[in-house]
Parts: C-alpha cells; sequence; structure tokens
C-alpha cells in the first residue's frame, strides 16, 4: 500500500490552491454522499425530483463541510493538535500558508455562504431545516473550538455519524417529499458508519500527537486494538444494514449494489489489522473515503432502479 507523503508540492501562501488544501477535497464525499442518497431515497418512494431544492442542499452541506474544515485546522493549531510532527497531510494554519486571521475569515465566508443557500431551504422545508442549519454550523464551530470541543473529549464518532449520517440523508429526502421516511433513516445507518470510519482512521493515525495534546478522541480512550476493532466493525455493519433494507422488499433487490464494494472493504480492514499505523494509515484514510464514495454513489443507484421500477410497475410495463 502507497504512503500519502504527509506535506503538500510548496505552494504560494494564499494562494487558490492553498484554499482548495484547506478546504480539505478529501473529505468532501462525507458532505455529498449522503445527498446523493437521501435524494434517491425521496425518489424512491414516488417523489418528483426537485432540482432546486437538490443543487441548494448540496451546495450548504459541502459549505459547511468545508467551513468545519477550516474550524478544524484553525482550532487545531490555536491548541497545539497541529504542529510540525503531524504524521497527516499538511495543514494550513500550522504551516503558516495562511494566516489565522485569513482562516476565520474563510470560516465566516464558508458558513456565511451556507447559512444562504439554507435560508433557501428553510423556505421549503420550515422550522425542521431550520434547526438542522443552525446545529449543524454550530457543531462544526464546537467541534474543536470554543470552551468545551467535544472533538477533543471523545464525541467525534457520535457526532459525525448523527450529522453526515441521520440528519444529512433523512433531512435531504425531508427537502424533497416534505415527510420523514423510515426508509430514509435505515439507509442512513450505512452511509453514517462509513464516513465515521473516515475519522475512525484519522484519529488512529494521530493517537501519539493527540494524547500530548491532551485531545482524548474516541481512538484515544478505547486504544489502539479497539479502534481497528471499531473499523472493521463498522465496516461490516454498513453491508449487513445495506442487506437488510434490500430484503426489507422485493422491489428493493437493487440494493445489493452496494455490495460491489465488498473487495475494497475487504483490503481496507485487513490493511487496518495488518499493523499499519502512522503515516502508512494516510492510504487507508484516503481509500476510506473513495470507499464511501463509491458505496454511496452505487445506494443511491440502487434506489433509482427502485423508482424506475416503481414508476414502470404503475404504468403497467
Amino acid at each position: 500500500m502507497s504512503v500519502v507523503p504527509a506535506t503538500a508540492p510548496p505552494v504560494a501562501p494564499g494562494s487558490a490552491r492553498v484554499w482548495i488544501l484547506a478546504s480539505r477535497p478529501a473529505t468532501l464525499p462525507a458532505a455529498a454522499v449522503p445527498v446523493f442518497v437521501g435524494t434517491a431515497v425521496a425518489l424512491s418512494e414516488g417523489s418528483a425530483f426537485h432540482p432546486l431544492v437538490f443543487a441548494a442542499t448540496l451546495l450548504s452541506a459541502l459549505l459547511i463541510q468545508v467551513g468545519t474544515n477550516f474550524a478544524n485546522d484553525y482550532s487545531d493549531f490555536r491548541r497545539g493538535a497541529d504542529h510540525a510532527g503531524r504524521l497527516g497531510p499538511l495543514r494550513v494554519t500550522q504551516s503558516g500558508l495562511l494566516s489565522q486571521a485569513s482562516v476565520r475569515r474563510g470560516i465566516v465566508i464558508a458558513f456565511g455562504l451556507a447559512t444562504l443557500f439554507g435560508c433557501y431551504l428553510a423556505w421549503v422545508g420550515g422550522w425542521p431545516i431550520i434547526a438542522i442549519g443552525v446545529i449543524s454550523i454550530l457543531a462544526g464551530l464546537a467541534y474543536t473550538g470554543g470552551p468545551w470541543p467535544f472533538g477533543y473529549h471523545g464525541f467525534g464518532d457520535l457526532f459525525v455519524f448523527i450529522f453526515f449520517g441521520i440528519i444529512a440523508v433523512t433531512g435531504t429526502a425531508y427537502l424533497q417529499t416534505g415527510a420523514w421516511s423510515s426508509v430514509a433513516l435505515a439507509a442512513s445507518m450505512p452511509v453514517g458508519l462509513l464516513v465515521t470510519n473516515v475519522l475512525v482512521i484519522n484519529n488512529l493515525r494521530d493517537m501519539p500527537t493527540d494524547r500530548g495534546a491532551g485531545k482524548r478522541t474516541l481512538a484515544v480512550r478505547l486504544g489502539e486494538r479497539l479502534t481497528r476493532i471499531q473499523y472493521s466493525l463498522f465496516t461490516a455493519l454498513a453491508y449487513v444494514m445495506a442487506a437488510a433494507l434490500a430484503f426489507s422488499a422485493s422491489e428493493r433487490r437493487w440494493l445489493l449494489l452496494p455490495w460491489l464494494t465488498l473487495p475494497l472493504a475487504v483490503s481496507l480492514v485487513k490493511g487496518v489489522h495488518g499493523g499499519l499505523a502512522g503515516r502508512d494509515l494516510n492510504a487507508v484514510l484516503v481509500r476510506s473515503g473513495q470507499l464511501l464514495l463509491v458505496f454511496g454513489v452505487l445506494l443511491a443507484a440502487g434506489l433509482l432502479l427502485v423508482a424506475r421500477a416503481r414508476v414502470a410497475s404503475a404504468a403497467g410495463i
């Protein structure tokens, strides 16, 4: 397995490339996949497709993710978790590529634009969407910032599972249909588990430096062995839950499509239990994001095929 370098090629401080680096593009599937899946759930249940709602939901989700990434970059540097000895990819505040003031402005702009799109979504979905938007932004700021950053106290995994799994998928479906859906809730579970696994690997890699900075992530609390088991368990549960949803009704057999990614999942689990540590886990981190993306796209495709079969059945074809 190849190793992702801990540093990026030289870039000009403050350039557009630096801002792209700060947005952490590899993490953006965590924001996009739930929107794809939630929208596909709505279509599978007979809802019409609302493209403007979809576009606003996707942009808002991506901007909240970017804003959260900026906030993490800023707060982790301020708290000493990001320093020259970190094992992960380059961080723009710690490296001096962006000033702290610039990153603060980036946080405001990203969350501000997310709020702008969120105003339209609030008009469509009402007070539940307002609540989700406000809580999501506050959680993004409080993840590593504020007086009690919950990411530093072992609650990051739960935060990711709830916000990038349950809330993101069910909220997206709600915006398309105007109703809460048990199918959306079921589909959110495997998505949330695989998104959380990206964080699990990140925290497994950073255990030594996090301990030194007083960052008590769940990985630090559980220890290396149990964290590796957590990754494997979450991976297995994602496939089990997708299969359970597929077999819950005959027309949902297409939801077995994500099982096509099983070889990649098995390879990742073997790597995690093969003793990979430190910077070697950067490659696992990237591939875990790829697994999430492909799994989510196939789950969404399966749901769209369910929707197509529903339409064909209604038309008597």
